[in-house]
């Protein structure tokens, strides 16, 4: 145990022990305490104890909360191997984070209770200052956790600014479901829930007069079950129509911290393949036969889709942009043949078919729970439904448990889960 004292100058006690310098050689260090002797003496005992514990004193600056998020952000998030999606969503946690009073605090004087209530407030919703929350769900909340988490930790070792985390203390806490018990109907929860055939075919009338650059990646996503930015990410030659089935490799996504459109791996970071049927295999067919005619309208520039690799650091960016006719093709471009593409050639992004789905949703009547996601789960439910074993479809969504696949199962239609229950009368029957 190293060994220290006290002593006052003036109206104030200091304490003082010894440490090891760079060389190994001990040296004194001081330290302000209180103007209370007793407080002091707590203080010294406290710092001696984390010192022989971490072999470090931590440093007297003054950084606050939003200081050591942005020094953790740039030497450690988009330096580390997380894959740029996380790096993107922890990075727009950090942005909030900085918009909390909590952030202007100083470092060494931030609290387990201070982030327990931060954490509450995600989680049950409130106000504070300029800050408000409506209740984040318990995925987003978990980015928050890890974003303060990490930091906290970076701040301990290797910053040596503080000498322990508060955020081991946190306890992030559910929500309760509300629960009417004297409701007078019964109500479904408007959860996401799958469309009918009819009203897919409702859907495609509807977009063929009003949006018809959305159409493919809908039938896609309806007669596969890719998720949003897989359909758009899709190119020719993942799709084999030969023998009627498609590889997913990559997802096109948004990243609102760099203002890019960019390609990246999938969710699940998996290749996976994914067999369809006659229906899609002769809308592909006609998209393709389609799509080969348009040079003749828009010149030899057409459908110039190109990716541009850009490294940050030790993390890699591949950009997504698309030439019109009267741009040069810069040499570090790379082509890539997207499926689905806007009738100039342009490719199709995911939040331009979200814009679509959110117009359907409000203006479509009968789709008022309708969004793009909706799709996958039509797609699933159609699967099990017809005697489809759990596992395969497992695989083709590319879920990592078949829990997953099944879960979105129970959220079937009402008349599926009625059939199910009546299965009971049979038995009794026999």
């Amino acid at each position: 145990m190293a060994k220290g004292s006290v002593r006052k100058k003036g109206k104030k006690w200091y304490y003082r022990f010894y440490v090891e310098d760079a060389s190994g050689n001990l040296v004194q260090k001081e330290y302000a305490g209180t103007e209370s002797k007793a407080e002091t003496e707590k203080m010294l005992r406290q710092a001696m104890e984390d010192y022989d514990s971490k072999r470090f004193v931590a440093k007297s600056e003054n950084v606050t909360l939003g200081e050591l998020l942005d020094m953790w952000a740039e030497e450690e998030l988009k330096t580390g191997t997380l894959s740029n999606g996380t790096v993107e969503n922890y990075l727009q946690a950090l942005g909030r984070i900085k918009q909390h009073p909590i952030s202007k605090r100083k470092l060494k004087t931030v609290t387990a209770e201070h982030l327990q209530a931060f954490f509450d407030l995600l989680v049950f919703g409130g106000k504070v200052e300029d800050f408000e929350s409506k209740g984040y769900t318990k995925d987003y909340v978990h980015s928050f956790s890890a974003v303060l988490q990490q930091s906290f930790r970076f701040a301990v070792f290797p910053k040596q600014l503080i000498t322990f985390n508060p955020m081991q203390y946190i306890v992030l806490k559910k929500k309760t479901d509300d629960v009417n018990l004297f409701a007078d109907e019964d109500e479904e929860p408007l959860d996401t829930t799958p469309i009918t055939y009819e009203q897919y075919l409702q859907l495609m009338e509807y977009l063929e007069k009003k949006n018809k650059p959305a159409i493919l990646p809908i039938q896609i996503a309806y007669f596969t079950g890719l998720r949003l930015g897989e359909v758009c990410g899709l190119t020719w030659q993942d799709i084999n129509l030969e023998e009627q089935y498609l590889t997913v490799r990559r997802s096109i996504r948004y990243n609102g911290a760099r203002h890019k459109t960019e390609i990246g791996p999938t969710k699940r970071k998996k290749v996976r393949i994914v067999d369809f049927g006659d229906t899609l295999t002769e809308i592909l067919r006609k998209a393709k036969k389609e799509q080969r005619k348009q040079p003749l309208k828009y010149g030899e520039l057409y459908q110039r889709n190109y990716y541009k690799e850009v490294k940050e650091k030790n993390r890699v960016h591949y950009e997504l942009y698309h030439l019109d006719g009267t741009a040069d093709i810069p040499l570090d471009y790379q082509e890539i043949n997207l499926v689905c593409i806007r009738p100039d050639g342009a490719y199709e992004s995911p939040s331009t078919v979200g814009i679509v789905c959110r117009t359907i949703k409000a203006k479509l009547p009968g789709f008022e729970n309708f969004h793009f996601h909706a799709l996958r789960h039509t797609y699933t439910t159609n699967l099990l439904s017809n005697g489809a074993q759990p596992k395969d479809v497992q695989e083709l969504l590319g879920h990592s448990d078949v829990r997953t696949t099944m879960n979105v199962y129970a959220h079937a239609t009402r008349e599926a889960k009625r059939a199910s229950a009546k299965l009971l009368d049979k038995v009794v029957g026999q």
